[in-house]
C-alpha cells in the first residue's frame, strides 16, 4: 500500500514525496482514512511509528476545503512540550507546503505581542501547549468555539507532566460536535478514562504490544560503580560508531556535571534542559540536527517525539525513575526502520528500576562488561507470573590503570584531526570556543557560529559544579 492508496490529494502525495517518504507506517494506513471519512481516532503506537503524519496529512486534506476567520481557528493541536509543538509545526508546514494554510505556535518563551497579532488576522490551526494557551485565554486573544478537529497528541506525557485538569478545561471551551484525535504511546488505566472522556465512537487502533521496543534497537546493559559511570561512557562512546547520541540523565544538575566531564575529556557535546530559555532551546536542537555537535546530554524533555534523522545512539547515563521513560528515550533511535543501539548504564541501587524496566518490555538487557573498570556481573530473570525479578551480583577483580580508554582516546584524537580541513569549513566569527561553550553553561541567548568540535578546548566546571565536587569530598573526610 501507497499514501496514494489512502485518498490523499495529489498535492499532499507531492509533498510527501518530496519529504522522502515512500510507504505508509501501519498507524497511518488505518489512521489516515478513518479521519478523512469524518471518525474519532484512538490510536496507541509506540514511538518512532509516523504518528504525527497520521493526523497531520489527512488534517491538511479536510482544512484545505475552507478558509478561517479572524481569531476564531478551525483546528488545534495540543502537545506536552515545546520541543514536540515545534516539530508538528514544521511538519504541518512541509506537508502543507502546495496548500495555503496558516499555522500559529503557541508556546511559552516566544512573544506573546508577536501571538496575539497573528491569532487577530486568523489562521487555520493552532499548535499549542496546555499552558500559553490558556493565558492567551484567559487574556481573550482567541477563541475556540470554531474549533472543527481536536487532535491531544502524547497524551500519556500530558498525564505525566500533570496536564490533564488543564485539558479537560480546554476541551469546555470546544463546541461538542467535533472531531477529536487521541494518540497515545501507552494505554494506562487513566489514558482510557481521558479517551472515553472525550471521544465519540472512536476508531480504536492499537499498532504494537503495549510499552514494547522497536526490534530495529540493540539493547545493552551496563553495571559498574557510581564513580565509574562517567568513564564508562567515555569509552563506549570511542569504542562505538558514534555518529550522533543523546545521553539522558535524571536531573538537571546531573546534566550540567555530565556536560562538563566530556568538554573536558574533549567530546563534542551539548546540553539541553527545562530551564534553558526558548531560543537557546531551538538553537541547541538545531545544531544537534543538522549535525554540527556530536552529542546531546538532555533531560526526559527530549524523549518524547522528537524526531532526530540519523541518531546512532541512545546513552542512559541514569537508569529512568519510571519504567515507561525508557521505551521513550532508546526509542528516539532505531526509527523509520533504521537500525540503532541503546546503552543503559546501572550501578546496583539501579536494581528495582532496572526489574521495572525489564518487566515492562517483556525481555532481559543484555549485560556487557568493560575491560579495566569494576565489572559486575548481573543476571536479571523476568518471572512473568508473579512479575518479580531475582538479582545475583558478583563482584569481579579490579584493574587499577586504563591505558585501554586512553588507547581508543588517542585514537579517536588521531581520527579527527585527519578530518581537520573539514573543520575550515565553516564560519568562524570573533567568539572563542570557550566563549561559546560558556554561553552553553550559562544559558545566554546568542551562540554565534558553532564550531563543529571542542576537541582542543577544556572548559572549567562551573560554580554550582565545583560546590558539588568539593561538598561531597567534605562529606567523604567527615566519615
Amino acid at each position: 500500500m501507497s499514501f496514494a492508496d489512502l485518498g490523499l490529494s495529489s498535492r499532499i502525495l507531492e509533498a510527501v514525496k518530496e519529504a522522502d517518504y515512500s510507504t505508509p507506517t501501519q498507524i497511518q494506513k488505518q489512521a489516515i482514512p478513518m479521519i478523512l471519512m469524518g471518525r474519532d481516532v484512538l490510536g496507541i503506537s509506540q514511538t518512532g511509528t509516523g504518528k504525527t503524519a497520521s493526523f497531520t496529512l489527512p488534517m491538511i486534506e479536510i482544512l484545505s476545503g475552507s478558509q478561517t476567520r479572524a481569531r476564531m481557528s478551525r483546528s488545534l493541536i495540543l502537545e506536552p512540550t515545546r520541543e514536540l509543538a515545534l516539530q508538528v509545526a514544521d511538519s504541518f508546514e512541509s506537508y502543507s507546503k502546495y496548500h495555503r494554510l496558516t499555522t500559529a505556535k503557541l508556546i511559552g518563551g516566544e512573544s506573546l505581542v508577536d501571538q496575539r497579532i497573528l491569532l487577530a488576522r486568523g489562521v487555520d490551526v493552532l499548535i499549542a501547549t496546555p499552558g500559553r494557551l490558556i493565558d492567551l485565554l484567559d487574556r481573550g486573544y482567541i477563541l475556540l468555539n470554531n474549533i472543527k478537529i481536536l487532535v491531544i497528541d502524547e497524551a500519556d506525557r500530558m498525564l505525566d507532566a500533570g496536564f490533564i485538569p488543564d485539558i479537560e478545561r480546554i476541551v469546555l471551551m470546544l463546541p461538542k460536535i467535533r472531531q477529536t484525535l487521541f494518540f497515545s504511546a501507552t494505554m494506562a488505566i487513566e489514558i482510557r478514562r481521558l479517551a472515553d472522556a472525550f471521544l465519540i465512537n472512536p476508531k480504536e487502533i492499537l499498532i504494537e504490544i503495549q510499552s514494547s521496543t522497536a526490534t530495529t534497537i540493540e539493547q545493552f546493559l551496563v553495571i559498574c560503580k557510581k564513580q565509574d559511570k562517567h568513564k564508562i561512557l567515555s569509552k563506549l562512546i570511542c569504542i562505538e560508531n558514534v555518529k550522533t547520541a543523546l545521553i539522558f540523565c535524571n536531573c538537571k544538575c546531573d546534566i550540567d556535571i555530565l556536560y562538563s566531564s566530556l568538554i573536558k575529556r574533549g567530546f563534542n557535546a551539548i546540553k539541553l534542559h527545562g530551564d534553558m530559555s526558548q531560543d537557546i532551546r531551538v538553537r541547541t536542537l538545531e545544531l544537534f540536527k543538522t549535525g554540527t555537535i556530536q552529542l546531546m546530554i538532555c533531560s526526559n524533555i527530549a524523549a518524547r517525539g522528537l524526531d532526530i534523522s540519523n541518531l546512532s545512539h541512545v546513552f542512559n547515563f541514569d537508569v529512568p525513575n519510571h519504567a515507561e521513560d525508557y521505551v521513550h528515550r532508546i526509542g528516539r533511535t532505531g526509527r523509520a526502520g533504521k537500525s540503532g543501539r541503546s546503552f543503559t548504564i546501572a550501578t546496583k541501587e539501579d536494581e528495582k528500576s532496572l526489574s521495572a524496566i525489564i518487566n515492562l518490555i517483556g525481555k532481559e538487557i543484555p549485560l556487557i562488561t568493560i575491560d579495566n573498570l569494576q565489572e559486575l556481573a548481573i543476571s536479571i530473570k523476568n518471572d512473568k507470573h508473579n512479575h518479580s525479578n531475582n538479582i545475583n551480583v558478583s563482584k569481579k577483580s579490579y584493574l587499577g590503570n586504563d591505558n585501554t580508554y586512553k588507547n581508543e582516546y588517542t585514537r579517536t584524537q588521531e581520527n579527527k584531526s585527519n578530518n581537520k580541513h573539514q573543520e575550515n569549513s565553516y564560519d568562524h566569527d570573533s567568539q572563542s570556543i570557550d566563549e561559546i561553550t560558556n554561553h552553553q553553561q550559562n544559558d545566554v541567548i546568542g551562540f554565534g557560529n558553532m564550531l563543529p568540535n571542542f576537541l582542543t578546548h577544556s572548559v572549567p566546571l562551573e560554580k554550582n559544579v565545583k560546590k558539588f565536587y568539593f561538598r561531597k569530598k567534605q562529606n567523604k573526610s567527615l566519615n
